[in-house]
């Protein structure tokens, strides 16, 4: 796959199904003591637990090399999981390792000093079919995880629904055929919409970075206007389901793809990985593929946004040389064979680790779908910051009012403006 190796320099099947021993919050045993057979507890968090299959395979493979081990998740749902694990942290918890969900997050916890720096150890590895990936976790010199995943975002298209609408395949798509045909696949006799867009700023405001060359922790966001407006058009005709009751009701995304419910979606290819696992499990029977993601024109190459996924050790954690077994066991070559023969694209690439990622059974093989695993260029979703936090909640509080109707396109890009330039004084 060229796609990692071009985009990070610019910037940055049957499923393994696992049942934890003590999975979530309700476990009683503490990190680094031992369960009820003896075995050594290793806690992480994890979000929406279920329904990323990724860390029950991580956890599973590991447990078989090291049997005296109990790994045990901290289970929290996927749109609350910063906001708990910063609760966690600040309150002295000790679970021992922390998913790093994004960049933004790392940043938070490592300039806090919360995170055990792994700098002196990342040294003395094997890194090389990582290399790109560990740059964007490196702060001032210094790095405080170790990447396991590497995702990007693609579209997503139901071919039932579009076979029915009698809609071409979605290849290469511009935004104005994007809205036109997603307003055609709209049925609303049967509850259908034409697209489905998630909650969450990056659906809007990370793509429309990555398209026009720019960077969201610099106070000039006049691009975002025509990507705000298309959202809000579709809204409007209900092609697109109404960001207020997506956000209130806490529509998933995957219900909304799975229950075909929606003809599209652009979302990251971790997906994948969720969406096999379920259709192999016979909980939906949606037939899928993905395509590159629209672009601003009829363009040749395509650009999206991604981010990685990282692990890291709690500066609190009782049990860290353990902990780093597993962070060096997930990074490495082993966790990437775990993770390639589930869908799921892990930070370390070789051609060997591509081979077994396009041969899991389920994987889309068609032309469309092997393009859209080769974008031109991934923009990173967010850089790491010391206002990126800040900078970050300023973001997502202009774009609930945006989509709620609450403020104009060109009101709230305004008042983004003039936050961010405060917020970096």
């Amino acid at each position: 796959m060229k796609l990692w190796s071009k985009a990070l320099s610019v910037a940055a099947v049957a499923v393994a199904a696992v049942s934890l021993a003590a999975c979530g919050n309700s476990s009683s045993k503490s990190s680094g003591s031992k369960d009820s057979k003896g075995k050594t507890v290793l806690k992480v968090t994890t979000w929406n637990y279920d329904q990323t299959p990724e860390f029950g395979a991580l956890f599973k493979a590991f447990e078989k090399e090291h049997p005296n081990v109990d790994m045990q998740a901290v289970d929290i749902p996927a749109d609350d999981y910063d906001t708990k694990v910063t609760t966690m942290m600040s309150s002295g918890d000790t679970t021992d390792i922390l998913t790093m969900k994004n960049l933004l997050s790392y940043s938070n916890y490592a300039l806090r000093d919360q995170l055990v720096d792994e700098s002196s150890h990342i040294k003395k590895l094997d890194t090389k079919a990582a290399a790109d990936t560990y740059k964007m976790y490196s702060i001032k010199g210094k790095t405080y995880a170790q990447p396991y995943r590497t995702d990007f975002w693609v579209l997503y298209y139901n071919k039932k629904l579009f076979k029915e609408k009698n809609i071409p395949d979605p290849n290469t798509w511009t935004w104005d055929e994007y809205v036109k045909y997603a307003k055609q696949l709209t049925d609303t006799s049967k509850g259908q919409y034409g697209t489905y867009q998630h909650i969450w700023r990056s659906t809007i405001q990370a793509i429309a970075a990555a398209q026009n060359g720019k960077n969201l922790l610099k106070p000039s966001y006049a691009f975002e206007k025509p990507y705000y407006d298309r959202a809000l058009d579709l809204q409007k005709s209900k092609a697109q389901m109404d960001y207020g009751t997506a956000k209130s009701t806490k529509v998933t995304y995957q219900s909304q793809f799975e229950g075909s419910k929606t003809a599209m979606m652009y979302m990251g290819s971790w997906y994948m990985g969720a969406l096999i696992q379920n259709i192999n499990k016979g909980t939906t029977n949606v037939e899928w593929g993905i395509a590159p993601i629209p672009q601003k024109t009829d363009a040749k190459k395509v650009t999206t946004f991604g981010s990685p996924t990282a692990f890291a050790i709690n500066k609190k954690s009782k049990n860290q040389k353990l902990a780093q077994e597993f962070l060096d066991f997930a990074s490495g070559k082993k966790g990437a064979e775990v993770l390639a023969k589930i869908g799921i694209v892990p930070s370390y690439k070789t051609a060997a680790i591509n081979k077994l990622y396009f041969g899991v059974k389920g994987m889309p093989t068609d032309s469309l779908s092997k393009k859209a695993f080769s974008p031109d260029k991934i923009a990173v979703e967010f850089p790491v910051a010391k206002d990126g936090p800040a900078i970050d909640k300023i973001l997502q509080e202009e774009h609930d009012l945006i989509m709620t109707g609450d403020e104009t396109p060109t009101t709230a890009i305004k008042n983004m403006e003039s936050r961010v330039k405060t917020e970096e004084q």
